[in-house]
């Protein structure tokens, strides 16, 4: 609670889901929390809703495809509260299917929300960090970022890049201050689902396959704290995410069969283009 008490800190996709989540807990621990969303209405119900108990927070409309609002966002924040403590990376959307179902715009469009919508906020927030000689970048990949699954492709390829981002850039930056840690949750109850896009299949068919129960938002952004708190390089949960990460690294091949079997249930529903 005291650590966050007073620090400056951005959430992107502040709107809803697991960002909320995150924006109401900072807010509650005392920070000043910049609710970032393309969803303006959105981040302006979260923000009052953080003021009315008694927090401090403000709503920002931001589209994290555009590198100029995202850097502008990131620079008039730390001017305006003298510094930037943390920036958390949560936006993001998922196209999922069969990747022979998925044409360019469908990965073009997973890159520029899910890849690059990071990487504009962590080089931002890095250099303005860089100079004031300390803060915190949290970036959101997936378990899909460390245990590739079938039905994926364009989501886990961007994702597997943010925990590349993430590891690589926090070896450069522990010696100047900055501190980078990539969050790799399981399947978190988020509007995440709600708002995703199914090829060739039907959306409520596809998710009742999924073998995995899902985390409630607000006890999956108290991991991340908590992660965030022991400045963990990758943060991993639930239980069910850490034993599928660690039977992947001392096995590659483990998922194979699991994967296999995924991909062949999803073609029972699949609907040809």
């Amino acid at each position: 609670m005291k650590k966050l008490k007073d620090k400056i800190a951005i959430v992107t996709g502040g709107a809803s889901g697991l960002g909320r989540a995150l924006c109401e807990q900072l807010g509650a621990r005392g920070a000043m929390v910049i609710v970032a969303d393309i969803n303006a209405a959105g981040a302006a119900t979260v923000s009052e809703s953080i003021l009315a108990s008694g927090g401090k927070a403000r709503a920002s409309h931001l589209d994290v495809t555009s590198e100029e609002d995202v850097r502008k966002l990131i620079d008039q924040t730390a001017a305006k509260q003298g510094r930037l403590d943390y920036l958390f990376n949560i936006a993001g959307f998922a196209i999922q299917g069969e990747a022979r179902d998925m044409n360019l715009d469908h990965w073009r469009r997973i890159l520029d929300v899910n890849l690059f919508g990071v990487i504009y906020g962590t080089t931002a927030a890095y250099t303005r960090m860089v100079q004031q000689g300390f803060g915190h970048i949290v970036n959101m990949s997936s378990l899909l970022g460390i245990v590739g699954f079938g039905l994926s492709a364009a989501y886990a390829t961007a994702k597997h890049a943010i925990v590349g981002l993430s590891t690589s850039l926090r070896a450069e930056g522990a010696d100047l201050g900055v501190k980078v840690s990539v969050v790799c949750p399981g399947f978190v109850e988020t509007g995440l689902y709600a708002a995703a896009t199914i090829t060739c299949a039907d959306k409520e068919e596809f998710y009742a396959q999924v073998p995995f129960k899902k985390m409630a938002a607000a006890p999956a952004a108290r991991e991340i704290l908590k992660g965030v708190a022991r400045n963990q390089a990758i943060i991993v949960f639930p239980s069910s995410a850490r034993v599928l990460w660690r039977l992947h690294r001392l096995n590659p091949n483990s998922m194979d069969m699991a994967n296999r079997s995924i991909v062949r249930k999803f073609r029972k529903i699949r609907r040809a283009p």
